[in-house]
Formats: structure tokens, sequence, C-alpha cells
């Protein structure tokens, strides 16, 4: 068990140190030069990111910090609702980048490209939107989450040691999980669209390069290489956040957390965040040109 802990430590330490490199970036680069509308979109996700580990990180070493002096209560729903906002959060931010590339890469003659203009004044529009939104559908982890007590056990989802999720009435919590569910269905359907479509896009394109210098092996534009990533972090996302949603899904309806599958879910739950920043650094020619001209000073 020890081993599985210091890969969720390895896991959570790589997520924030890579994330805040990225958020530190960004910091220094949007205010002296016009920022793109896909460095803010970058720029709130690294962010949201941050807080996501962390508050993962602190639900996984809550057996650590025996900070019983503390009042238990409080730092469970804290920690409980800011993880859940930070989720919901990163799949609509993420949802939004999917979204804006595709509509940066559409051509003129697209129904999209009329939107081009005003994506600066949308995106604003989207990030106050999506914080309002969240912060206020996940005030149930207030109330549904508390500290552990020996009481009633049986009335107690067990999830750490020091914090537990309470029972709620059948109708609230199905309403719930049905409203997340339509939530992440249609930001999924979207990303899934958006997607496809960026895909045909690029097969279109480079099938048309192909055709008039007659090379097969095209160098991509900073567009593709920018939307080759989004597909990637896209499908990614996808596949980690599904997985997730049913394991928690599931635990919730049976009422019944087992250990190794909590294990897993703590792993699958931080995966995406510590692989994004990863994918951006390596994929962004701005951050590896800054760490070819440290390298040698270092």
């Amino acid at each position: 068990m020890s081993s599985i802990k210091n890969v969720l430590y390895f896991q959570a330490g790589l997520g924030v140190l890579a994330n805040m490199f990225l958020l530190i970036f960004y910091i220094f680069t949007i205010p002296c030069h016009r920022p793109k509308p896909v460095d803010m979109i970058s720029c709130q996700l690294t962010f949201i990111h941050i807080i996501m580990v962390l508050t993962g990180w602190d639900i996984w070493l809550e057996d650590m910090f025996e900070l019983r002096k503390i009042q238990n209560d409080f730092k469970c729903k804290a920690t409980f609702y800011i993880n859940r906002v930070m989720r919901g959060l990163s799949i609509c931010v993420t949802c939004l980048l999917s979204v804006f590339q595709a509509v940066t890469i559409s051509p003129s003659t697209s129904l999209l490209a009329k939107f081009k203009h005003k994506l600066r004044n949308y995106i604003i529009y989207a990030f106050f939107y999506f914080w309002s939104f969240n912060l206020s559908f996940s005030i149930n982890q207030i109330f549904s989450v508390g500290a552990y007590t020996n009481f009633s056990e049986t009335n107690q989802m067990k999830v750490t040691t020091y914090c537990s999720n309470f029972p709620m009435n059948s109708i609230i919590r199905g309403l719930i999980l049905t409203v997340t569910t339509l939530r992440d269905v249609f930001l999924v359907g979207v990303m899934l669209t958006t997607s496809a479509y960026m895909v045909i896009f690029l097969f279109r394109h480079q099938k048309q390069c192909k055709h008039l210098h007659s090379i097969s092996h095209l160098r991509a534009s900073p567009e593709e290489r920018a939307t080759q990533t989004i597909l990637l972090l896209v499908v990614f996302f996808v596949v980690m956040y599904w997985v997730d949603f049913i394991i928690s899904s599931t635990s919730i309806l049976l009422w019944k957390y087992n250990p190794v599958i909590l294990t897993i879910q703590k792993f699958v739950m931080n995966v995406y965040p510590t692989i994004t920043p990863l994918v951006q650094i390596s994929s962004d020619s701005r951050i590896i040109n800054v760490l070819k001209n440290l390298w040698p000073k270092c």
C-alpha cells in the first residue's frame, strides 16, 4: 500500500510543479505581449488544475495531517466543495478550449467565421458563467460531506480517515446526479463534435497541401500543431473524465466505497490535470525556446 501512496504523491507533486511552471510562464507572458485568447484559456485551466490537484492531494493525505485541533467538519466541507468546483470548471474550460480552436481554424466561408472577431468578449463572458454555475451547483457538497463520526456508521460512507458522505434524500441525490450527467454529456458532446470538425479540417487541409506542393511530408503550421495538441487533450480528457465519473456514480448509488476502487479513483482523478501541462509545455515553441536559452546559463 505504501508503494501505491508513493505513486500518488509523485503524481500530485509532478502535477503541481508542472502547472505552476506553466502558470508562471503565462503570468509573465500575457502582460508583456498582446495575449492570445488561447493563452487566456490555458492560463485559466492551469490555475484550475493547480487548485484541483492540491485539494485532491489534501483529501488523500488527510490521515497524515492529524489536525484534530482544527474543525475537521469545516475542513472536509471546504476541501470537497473546492475540489468539486474545480472538477466542474475543468470540463467547462476544456470544452471552451476545444470550441475556441475549432472557430480559430475555421475558413472564412464557414458559419463559425463570424465569431472569430468576438472571441475575446465571449471568452470573458464564458469564464464568468462557468465560475458562477459551478460555485452555485456544487453547494450541495457543503451539506452532504462532513467529518466522520463513530455514531450511526451505517448512515455514513467513509471516504477518508476523517471525512465521509452523509445520506441524502434519494430524490435530491438522483436530481443532482441527473443534472451532473446532463451537463457532462452536453459538454463532452460539444467537445467530440468540435474535435471531429477539427480532424476533418486538418485532413482536408493536409490533403490540399500535398496536392498543391506534391510533398509527402509537410511541416505543420503553428495553428495545426496547436489544434493537434488540443485534440490530444480533449480525447485524453474524455476518457479519464468518464472513467472517474463512472466510478464516482457507482460508489454513490451503491453507497459503498471499496479501498481499491477509491485508490484507482484517486489516481484517475488527477491524471488529466497532471498530463495537460506536460503536453502544453512540450508543444509550445515559446516555452521550448525559453528553456533552450536558460539551459546554457543553468
